[in-house]
């Protein structure tokens, strides 16, 4: 079954914005770096200390964040809907309805994670849409 999940992005303290937030609701933490990840051969080397994805899960708790923005970030625009679909069709088939009239980030595309693709709906709202074993 599909769940929201919120995103957050960060332009370099990811970690530490993380850390705190475990500080203060508790629950597990787990952090990936672009450097430990399959992605950084194709990286540039100086991003390899920044967080590719975090999670930290506390009971029905989940909350998401990563380094891996543009370099934009304003209040407004830090926070992104994050849907974990049940499978590929139901990701393309959400992502086909809520992108409508809207600007596609990333089409959806394998990722080495899974299945993902990013958009801005027509009401300026950021969404991810994520399909793969990790997060069922």
């Amino acid at each position: 079954m599909s769940h929201i999940v919120a995103y957050l992005n960060f332009n370099g303290n990811c970690r530490k914005a993380m850390n705190f937030y475990k500080e203060r609701l508790g629950g597990e933490l787990t952090m990936q770096t672009v450097g430990e990840s399959p992605m950084a051969g194709q990286m540039p080397p100086e991003m390899g200390p920044l967080i590719l994805h975090s999670s930290l899960t506390s009971g029905a708790l989940n909350l998401m964040a990563s380094d891996m923005s543009d370099g934009k970030i304003t209040p407004g625009n830090a926070v992104n809907l994050f849907i974990v679909c049940s499978n590929e069709e139901e990701l393309n088939t959400i992502f086909n309805k809520l992108s409508a009239g809207g600007t596609i980030g990333h089409p959806v595309s394998k990722f080495f994670a899974g299945t993902m693709g990013d958009f801005v709906d027509k009401f300026g709202i950021q969404w991810m849409l994520y399909y793969g074993a990790e997060m069922q």
